[in-house]
C-alpha cells in the first residue's frame, strides 16, 4: 500500500516538465575531391581552405543554452576509406589555454572531439577526441535502459594530431570507416555530436545542445547527411605479439621449483578483428597475454562474501557493456572468471612441493558484436581455457595432478530496439562446460547455465521509464558439487532457522531464479524518482561465469531526488535525494530496513562536496554465522562526507570521511581517505591517495567448531571483538614524453592488523538483549599448552578440551607495483616494457606499528617480473 501511494503521489503531483524542445541541427558533409589532408593538426591543406566550416556552438555548462564564450568551427570530409575531421578551436586568451599531455583516454586540459551515431539507432555513439597536446581519447557513448554511459575501453585505430597557434589551437583527424559500424545503404544519415571543452572556464560548448537534465544523450545528437555511395568496409585487422619475461623470487634450496630464484618465459600470440558486412565485428585472441595490466589492489576480506575485482584485460574490457546484465548489482557475466586461478589444491605428503599455475591459460577466445540492419544488437563470446596440472616433487619422485579441467565459457546476448531506441527487448544466455574426468574434481559443477530476459519502455520524451529483468540459473554436477554449492556462503541451505531451505545430499542439480522491476522518472526536469522491487531465490547460482554474493533475498526501495543543473547564486548545480529500502528472505523474515539522505553540490568556484547519512534498523544477518542461524546485529548509522578542490588547478586534492556507529555502544568503523594530485608540468603528474581506517566489531566471526556429544554433533559458533587498523597508500606517477610515449608507475603499500579479544560462543543468535546472545570464553575455559599458539577451550571445566582453533590475530603487509613504458610507434602498434614488483608478509601477532611494519615489509624478499612485449597492427 505504501508503494502504491508513493507512486500515485509522484505521478500525479510532481511537475511534469519535459526537457526543452531543441530543434536538431543538420550538417551536410562533402566527398573529398582532391588529395587527402596530411594529418598534422595544421589544417593548411587545400581541402580545408574552401567553405563548409560550421560554428554556432552553445554552452551545455556552466550556462546552458548561452553561446560559447569562444568561437569553435568544424568541417567533415570523406572518401571511400576515411572520414576527415578538422576543428578550429579559437581562444581570445591563448596564453591561458590548458595544454597538458595525458595517458590515452584521460580527459585532461582543453579538449575537442566528435561522435558519430553511425547505426543511427539513437543509442550508440563512436567518439574520437583530442586534447590540446594531441593525446587521444576514444570511447563509446550508450543510451541503455534509460541511462547514459561511456566505455573508454573501446580503442579504435585512427590518426589525430593537434597544433597550437596564435589564435587558439586546431585538431585534425583521419577516421577509417572500418572503425565505425553502420548498415549497408546508398545514402547515410547518422547522428552527430561535436563538442569543445575549455578547462579554465569549466565550459563545454556543443554543436547540438544536449541539456544536462536529458534522460540519455545519444538520441539528442544532431544529424549528419551527405555520405553516400561508400563501399561497405570488409576488413581484417591482425595484432600479433611476442614477449619475453623473467620472474625473480626468493630462492628456496629445499624446493625444487624455486631453488634457482628465477625463471624465464617466452610467448607469442595473436589478436584479430574481422569486419563482417560492415556492422558486425568478429574479435578473436589466441594465447593472449596480459602482462602489461596493472595489479589488483590489496584487501583483507573478513566477510563471508567474495571480493569483486574490476576487469583490466583489454580483450574483455572492450565492448563489455554489450554483455552486461545485472540484477540488483549481481551480474550474469563476470569476465574475471575466465582464466581465473585453478580451483583445486593438491594435498601434499611430507617433504613434497608443488608448482601450481597462478591462472588458467586462455587458449583462445572469440567475440562477435555489432548490430544488424533490422535493429538487433548481437553479442556472442566464447573462450576455451586449458586443462591445468600441478607438478608435485618429493622424495618419492614426481607426479602431476589436475587442478583445473579443460573448460569452455560462453555468453550470448541479443537486444532489439523499438521506437527509435525508446523501447528495447533483450535476452542473454551463459554457459560453462567443464570436462571433469577425475574424481577429485567432482566438487566443481560439470555444467552451469544462466539466462535472462530484459526490457525497457520509455515515454514522455524518455522522461519516464519501466525496466524489467528476469533471470534463471541451472547447475549440473556430482552430488559433491551440489552439496558444496548448497552449503556455500552464497546459499547457506544448512541454516537451522530457515524452514524454506535444506541441504539435499542426493541432488545433482540446483535451479534458481531472480529479477527486478523498476518504474521511475529519470530526467527532463528537476524531480527524479524510482520505485524498484528485486528478488533472488535461494537456489540462484551465477558464480561459474557471473558474480553473486548471496541469494535468498527480496528487496524493495523508493528513491526520490531533486536535481538542479542551472547555476544559482554561489551554486553551479546541486542534488538532494532520499532513499528508503526493505529487505526480506524468501520465507518473509525481515532482515533490515534502511533510510538514506544524500546531497551533493558544486560551487561556482568549481569546488564540490557530497555526503550522506544512512540509518539501518532491525538487522537480522543470515550470513554472519557462516551457515548457522540468522544473527541479530545492532542497528547502525553511517555517515559519509567528501570535499573536492578545484579540478582546474595544477594542485588538486580531495578528502573524505566515512563513519559507522552501532547501537551496541562499542562497535564502530571509521575511514579517512584522500587524494593529492600535482601536475608538476605539462608532461609530468604525480598523485598520492592515502587511506587509514579503524574497525571495532564486537561480533566478528572467527570459526565454527563441531562437538561430538555421542548422541549428536553440535556446532559452536565462535565470535570475538576485533580491533583492526588498516593503512594503504596508492602512488601514481605519469610521465608523457609524447602523446605516443608514456611512462606510468603505480605502487600500493598496504598494512592491516587485527587483534581479537572478548571471545564468545553464540547461544541465542536472535536474543534482543546483547548479553543473552552469547557466553564468554574467558580465561577459566582456556587451556595453555606449551609450544602451542592455538586457543584450546574446556567448556565444562573438566580439564579436557572440547575444541581448539588457531589464534585469529593477524598482521598482513603487502606491496604491489607496476612500472609500464608504452610506446605506440604507429597507430595500433605498441612496445611495452614492464616491471612488476611485489612483497608480501604475514604474521599472527595482530600488532599495528606503522614504522615497524613498513620496515619489515621492505625488508621482505621481493618478487620481480621483467617483461618486454611487442605487438604490430596491420590491416588486410
Amino acid at each position: 500500500m505504501r508503494t502504491t501511494i508513493c507512486l500515485f503521489f509522484i505521478f500525479c503531483f510532481l511537475p511534469k516538465t519535459f526537457s526543452k524542445d531543441i530543434p536538431k541541427r543538420v550538417y551536410h558533409t562533402k566527398r573529398l575531391s582532391g588529395t587527402p589532408p596530411r594529418i598534422d593538426g595544421e589544417l593548411n591543406d587545400s581541402c580545408w581552405a574552401d567553405s563548409g566550416w560550421t560554428g554556432g556552438f552553445l554552452q551545455q555548462q556552466p550556462n546552458e543554452g548561452q553561446p560559447g564564450t569562444e568561437r569553435t568551427e568544424f568541417k567533415i570530409l570523406y572518401d571511400n576509406i576515411n572520414l576527415y575531421v578538422g576543428i578550429r578551436i579559437h581562444d581570445s586568451e591563448p596564453d591561458k589555454m590548458d595544454i597538458r599531455f595525458s595517458r590515452r583516454d584521460n580527459f585532461d586540459g582543453d579538449c575537442a572531439g566528435i561522435c558519430f551515431d553511425s547505426y543511427y539507432d539513437h543509442k550508440t555513439g563512436y567518439e574520437f577526441n583530442l586534447n590540446a597536446s594531441g593525446s587521444k581519447i576514444d570511447l563509446m557513448q550508450m543510451d541503455v535502459g534509460g541511462e547514459w554511459s561511456i566505455d573508454t575501453n573501446w580503442d579504435a585505430v585512427w590518426d589525430g594530431k593537434t597544433a597550437v597557434n596564435d589564435s587558439g589551437w586546431s585538431a585534425e583527424m583521419c577516421i577509417p570507416f572500418s572503425q565505425l559500424r553502420f548498415t549497408k545503404k546508398d545514402k547515410h544519415i547518422w547522428g552527430l555530436h561535436v563538442w569543445r571543452w575549455i578547462n579554465r572556464k569549466m565550459e563545454e560548448a556543443q554543436f547540438q545542445l544536449i541539456p544536462l537534465d536529458s534522460q540519455g544523450r545519444v538520441h539528442r545528437f544532431g544529424i549528419l547527411k551527405g555520405i553516400h555511395s561508400i563501399p561497405n568496409p570488409k576488413h581484417i585487422e591482425l595484432l600479433p605479439y611476442s614477449k619475453i619475461s623473467q620472474n625473480r623470487f626468493k630462492p628456496d634450496p629445499a624446493n625444487p621449483f624455486t631453488r634457482k630464484g628465477r625463471s624465464w618465459s617466452y610467448g607469442a600470440g595473436l589478436d584479430g578483428k574481422i569486419g563482417i558486412a560492415g556492422n558486425l565485428n568478429l574479435d578473436f585472441t589466441i594465447n593472449p597475454d596480459f602482462g602489461q595490466v596493472e595489479a589488483d589492489p590489496s584487501v583483507v576480506n573478513l566477510t563471508a562474501f567474495e571480493t569483486f575485482y574490476e576487469e583490466k584485460r583489454p580483450f574483455f574490457m572492450e565492448g563489455r557493456q554489450m554483455f552486461n546484465f545485472d540484477v540488483d548489482g549481481q551480474n550474469l557475466f563476470y569476465s574475471r572468471r575466465i582464466g581465473g586461478a585453478p580451483g583445486h589444491h593438491p594435498v601434499l605428503r611430507d617433504h613434497e612441493y608443488n608448482d601450481i599455475p597462478e591462472n588458467s591459460t586462455i587458449l583462445g577466445a572469440v567475440k562477435l558484436t555489432g548490430k544488424t540492419s533490422s535493429g538487433w544488437s548481437i553479442g556472442l563470446l566464447s573462450s576455451l581455457t586449458e586443462k591445468e596440472s600441478a607438478e608435485i616433487k618429493g622424495a618419492a619422485g614426481s607426479r602431476k595432478e589436475i587442478v583445473e579441467p579443460l573448460s569452455n565459457y560462453s555468453v550470448a546476448r541479443l537486444q532489439r530496439d523499438f521506437a527509435n531506441g525508446s523501447h528495447s527487448l533483450g535476452i542473454i544466455f551463459t554457459s560453462v562446460q567443464r570436462r571433469i574426468k577425475k574424481n577429485h574434481l567432482d566438487f566443481m559443477p560439470k555444467s552451469a547455465y544462466s539466462g535472462g530476459l530484459d526490457g525497457t519502455v520509455q515515454w514522455g520524451n524518455r522522461t519516464y521509464y519501466i525496466n524489467g529483468k528476469g533471470v534463471f540459473s541451472h547447475i549440473i554436477g556430482h552430488q559433491d558439487a551440489i552439496i558444496r554449492l548448497q552449503e556455500s556462503a552464497v546459499h547457506n541451505f544448512q541454516r537451522t532457522d530457515a524452514s524454506h531451505i535444506e541441504v539435499d545430499s542426493t541432488k545433482t542439480s540446483l535451479t534458481g531464479s531472480g529479477g527486478e522491476f523498476e518504474i521511475g522518472r529519470g530526467g527532463n526536469g528537476r524531480w527524479r524518482f524510482e520505485e524498484s522491487f528485486a528478488w533472488r531465490s535461494p537456489g540462484l547460482e551465477l558464480n561459474d561465469i557471473g558474480f553473486l554474493q548471496h541469494a535468498d533475498i527480496i528487496e524493495q526501495s523508493t528513491d526520490i531526488a531533486y536535481v538542479v543543473t542551472e547555476p544559482s547564486g554561489v551554486l553551479n548545480n546541486y542534488e538532494i535525494s532520499f532513499e528508503q529500502s526493505n529487505h526480506w528472505t524468501f520465507n518473509k523474515v525481515s532482515l533490515y530496513a534502511a533510510f538514506e539522505l544524500f546531497g551533493s553540490v558544486r560551487f561556482n568556484n568549481f569546488w564540490s562536496m557530497h555526503g550522506n547519512i544512512e540509518r539501518e534498523t532491525g538487522w537480522l544477518h543470515p550470513y554472519r554465522l557462516r551457515g548457522g542461524p540468522a544473527m541479530r546485529l545492532p542497528d547502525a548509522t553511517h555517515f559519509h562526507y567528501h570535499l573536492f578542490s578545484d579540478s582546474r588547478k595544477r594542485i588538486q586534492w580531495n578528502i573524505g570521511y566515512f563513519q559507522s556507529l552501532f547501537n551496541d555502544g562499542s562497535s564502530g568503523y571509521w575511514n579517512l581517505m584522500g587524494n593529492f594530485y600535482w601536475r608538476i608540468s605539462d608532461k609530468l603528474d604525480f598523485s598520492l591517495a592515502p587511506s587509514y581506517s579503524e574497525n571495532k566489531d564486537n561480533w566478528q566471526y572467527i570459526t565454527t567448531q563441531w562437538i561430538d556429544n555421542q548422541s549428536a554433533v553440535t556446532p559452536r559458533y565462535i565470535l570475538g571483538r576485533i580491533d583492526q587498523k588498516t593503512m594503504d597508500l596508492t602512488i601514481r606517477l605519469n610521465c608523457y614524453m609524447t602523446p605516443e610515449l608514456t611512462i606510468q608507475y603505480y605502487g600500493q603499500p598496504f598494512i592491516s592488523a587485527g587483534r581479537f579479544s572478548d571471545l564468545k560462543q553464540i547461544i541465542d543468535a536472535k536474543a534482543k538483549n546483547f548479553d543473552d546472545r552469547y557466553v564468554s570464553i574467558d580465561d577459566e575455559k582456556r587451556i595453555n599448552e606449551d609450544g602451542s599458539d592455538d586457543i584450546i577451550v574446556d567448556e565444562n571445566l573438566d580439564g579436557l578440551p572440547e575444541y581448539r582453533f588457531g589464534h585469529p590475530d593477524f598482521n598482513v603487509q603487502e606491496f604491489r607495483g607496476n612500472l609500464i613504458i608504452r610506446w605506440e610507434y604507429k597507430p595500433g602498434s605498441a612496445l611495452y616494457v614492464v616491471w612488476t614488483h611485489s612483497r608480501s608478509r604475514y604474521c599472527p601477532n595482530g600488532s599495528f606499528k606503522l614504522t615497524d611494519d613498513f620496515e619489515s615489509l621492505f625488508n621482505t624478499y621481493p618478487g620481480n617480473i621483467f617483461l618486454v612485449k611487442l605487438n604490430y597492427w596491420f590491416s588486410i
